[in-house]
């Protein structure tokens, strides 16, 4: 209860990466922009890691590892426990990515705080 308390954002928003990535999505609508699947991976995932950096208060290299990891399970269970969508090891590296995006941002932005 007290890592609910202390972290909320980052929790609700791991939480509906989660359901977003394991629900049946039906066309996409901006499906004419190319790779538009890849961006939104990069964009989650950038934006989970400032969130996550944010509440936290503090940067940490180790701590990146959690949406990193997030984002290979998410992956594996859309392969192995879904029937409507795929596993994508493009993906992960696009979640990698946008967790390393949102790394840079957070420290370019606590550096000119300082």
């Amino acid at each position: 209860m007290r890592i609910l308390k202390k972290y909320p954002y980052t929790l609700l928003l791991a939480l509906a990466i989660w359901v977003v990535c394991l629900i049946p999505i039906p066309d996409i609508p901006m499906k004419e922009i190319s790779f538009i699947d890849k961006w939104t991976h990069f964009l989650m995932y950038g934006t989970l890691t400032l969130v996550m950096l944010r509440e936290r208060h503090a940067f940490s290299w180790t701590v990146l590892l959690l949406p990193v990891i997030q984002g290979v399970l998410i992956e594996l269970a859309q392969a192995y426990l879904t029937t409507c969508r795929s596993g994508d090891w493009f993906d992960a590296l696009c979640n990698t990515l946008g967790v390393l995006l949102g790394a840079v941002i957070y420290r370019g932005v606590v550096r000119i705080r300082e």
